[in-house]
């Protein structure tokens, strides 16, 4: 018997994966690619730093270039052209009968939970309970005011809730996020978990309290800016209040925690949107992309290229890894972990990542397809090329980049390269065949 107790450990790969890992997905709202300090931002992030630094940076981690269709693509491990969810979305995104990443896990023993934004229906009728969440608590719609937690004008602006139930609380709306997420991991017993927290920093319109405005950078100027800085600084110290309470209860070693963003960094009027007056101040959001091209709503790399830590300490080794993934890569990373073994074919266009994060596997070859707005824009990565597509039928637009030597999309080869064109765009045809198959018309 002793041999096999030496085995094991030898084996931490072994027993990681022959155990349900706890989970927690942290995801900031319109955080851009360098507005984390270790990504050159100037506002100091110590608690996203130290992850970075003792963790797994997936450096080229994409997502959808706005909220709803990220969100929807780490729900169900589609691209979210499928669900025909393409723009920020307040009616149901999902069909009643998906298999999201909380239904399986909870299927396979996990308590599950969300604490923050959902913005796949901003109805209590069509809110996470109903798609496998058992605890539910935030907003229901999009990014709110931090302070009245209200958003946009109209029928939607009550949006706060605890399981289905809209409520009217007092606090930071990131405080109140980090306060109902730390007490929820608190409670928690032997059954493993699967927390999602989806803050809604650093979305307009921001206006941080007092005290973190005293902590911002003197070299940091401007009403905005200096929000804006204390917005991540106050993101940061969130992260780092949940990463401490796994500690406390002894849990941080069992629990895989990823850290991203839903999209790029923005550069809008942080009060020209209908939100409730509450004082905002006025200005263009600062948020920082550089190098990458472009801002949210892009479906160039500013747009869709953000900032992703993978946590497991003791067993991922820190470091990089720079294959390209994607946000739809976690629902089967996690199933596969989790052991959910789906009945029926789920049609995922994501892949189980683990044995290229772990296990030091090859990453295969892929093609990564990624939808804007209206399908206004399409995007196609398939290394080295990347292939860029504006506007449709007589008026579409394409551009050819060799991404892998030109990251920032400077040099357009697509009058150079129409072999590879021609290649790029039949396997566009081929991804985009699915798009609107899923579409929640049920």
């Amino acid at each position: 018997m002793k041999w096999i107790a030496a085995l094991l450990l030898l084996c931490p790969l072994l027993n990681a994966a022959e155990s349900k890992p706890n989970i927690v997905f942290i995801i900031a709202d319109d955080l851009g690619w360098a507005d984390v300090a270790f990504h050159g931002g100037n506002a100091p992030t110590p608690h996203l730093d130290q992850l970075a630094r003792e963790g797994l940076e997936l450096t080229h981690h994409y997502v959808a270039p706005v909220c709803s269709p990220t969100r929807t693509g780490l729900m169900t491990g589609r691209c979210w052209s499928r669900f025909g969810v393409t723009t920020p979305q307040s009616t149901r995104a999902l069909r009643w009968d998906t298999v999201t990443l909380p239904r399986a896990l909870k299927s396979v023993g996990y308590d599950t939970c969300i604490t923050g934004k959902w913005h796949l229906g901003s109805k209590p009728e069509w809110g996470p309970n109903h798609f496998g969440f058992d605890h539910s608590y935030g907003s229901l719609g999009g990014g709110v005011g931090p302070y009245d937690h209200h958003y946009k004008k109209g029928s939607l602006t009550e949006t706060w809730h605890r399981n289905e139930k809209l409520l009217t609380e007092t606090g930071h709306v990131t405080d109140l996020i980090t306060k109902e997420a730390c007490e929820w991991l608190a409670a928690r017993k032997d059954a493993p978990f699967f927390l999602y927290v989806p803050f809604t920093a650093v979305h307009l319109p921001v206006k941080e309290p007092a005290e973190w405005l005293a902590k911002v950078p003197v070299g940091i100027t401007g009403d905005v800016p200096r929000h804006y800085a204390a917005c991540v600084m106050h993101l940061d110290a969130a992260v780092g209040q949940i990463v401490a309470t796994l500690e406390k209860n002894g849990k941080r070693d069992k629990t895989l925690l990823i850290f991203t963003s839903d999209n790029g960094g923005s550069t809008a009027e942080n009060n020209g949107q209908t939100y409730p007056a509450d004082d905002y101040p006025e200005g263009a959001l600062p948020g920082n992309n550089k190098p990458l091209r472009d801002q949210k709503g892009s479906v160039y790399e500013g747009g869709t290229r953000v900032a992703c830590i993978a946590s497991w300490p003791g067993t991922l080794k820190a470091g990089k890894h720079d294959a390209p993934v994607q946000i739809i890569d976690w629902m089967p990373t996690f199933c596969a972990l989790a052991g959910f073994k789906p009945q029926q074919n789920l049609k995922w266009d994501g892949i189980n990542l683990w044995p290229q994060l772990a296990e030091g596997a090859a990453p295969p070859t892929r093609t990564l397809y990624t939808v804007a707005p209206g399908f206004k824009s399409r995007s196609l990565r398939c290394d080295p090329w990347k292939l860029v597509v504006h506007g449709a039928d007589e008026k579409v637009k394409f551009e050819l980049y060799d991404i892998l030597a030109d990251p920032n999309e400077t040099n357009d080869l697509a009058a150079q390269q129409p072999d590879q064109l021609a290649t790029m765009k039949e396997r566009l045809n081929v991804m985009a065949k699915a798009d609107r198959d899923a579409v929640a018309n049920d």
